[in-house]
């Protein structure tokens, strides 16, 4: 699904990646782990298209991400949903109107909207909060609104980049069980996050990265340091 070729990014003549090569297939949870600065962000940017490469190839369904014009990118990332540690929500919509609002940006007819994004909700355990607004919410109901948004124009992959940064342990964990189950519906799952006990309770493959490199890569291990 997504590969890798020999991959590097420069900030102002420094290495933010360097020759990372990597291969993720359909279906697979991959934690994506190393310290502040390791180039998980750059990485997963990448991915999307918010930044581009120097050198290397990225393909997605064997399409070359550079390849791609200004007006197909944004088909791009209709398969890619997005979380980020800053939530976003709009302070003044409620979790219907922040998950129908992007689904409505995606040019979906109001029909679908109205029938679609209620089984979002429910699918990340919002069913009852459907009218709050974000004030009205907990940390980590916000950023299962987040991941609600995300789900909603049925992407093939999720990329959630510290989605629980701002969380306590008890929701952090719901979190990671939310994108568990994400997962086992058949959808590609990307968690950067520097928390090592989400990683080590995943048990799923695991890439360590350091100073832009991919240091480890284990089918099924622990957050190696």
């Amino acid at each position: 699904m997504i590969r890798f070729e020999n991959v590097t990014k420069l900030y102002k003549d420094k290495k933010a990646l360097e020759d990372i090569n990597l291969e993720i297939n359909h279906g697979e949870f991959v934690s994506l782990v190393g310290q502040s600065g390791a180039g998980k962000s750059t990485l997963l940017k990448l991915i999307f298209a918010e930044e581009k490469l120097d050198s290397g190839r990225i393909l997605i369904d064997e399409v070359d991400i550079a390849s791609l014009s200004e007006t197909e990118i944004p088909y791009l990332r209709r398969k890619i949903g997005v979380v980020f540690q800053d939530i976003k929500l709009l302070p003044k919509k409620t979790a219907f109107e922040n998950v129908g609002f992007a689904m409505e940006v995606a040019g979906y007819a109001r029909e679908k909207i109205e029938r679609d994004v209620p089984r979002i909700l429910e699918i990340v355990g919002l069913k009852d909060k459907i009218m709050n607004f974000p004030a009205e919410m907990s940390g980590g109901e916000k950023q299962r609104v987040a991941i609600a948004r995300a789900l909603a124009h049925k992407p093939v992959l999720l990329i959630a980049d510290e989605p629980t940064g701002n969380l306590d342990e008890i929701n952090s964990y719901e979190i990671l069980d939310l994108l568990h189950k994400i997962n086992n519906l058949g959808t590609t799952v990307i968690l950067a996050t520097h928390a090592r006990d989400l990683v080590n309770k995943i048990q799923k493959r695991v890439v360590t990265m350091e100073t832009g490199r991919v240091a480890y890569d284990q089918a099924k291990g622990h957050y190696k340091l």
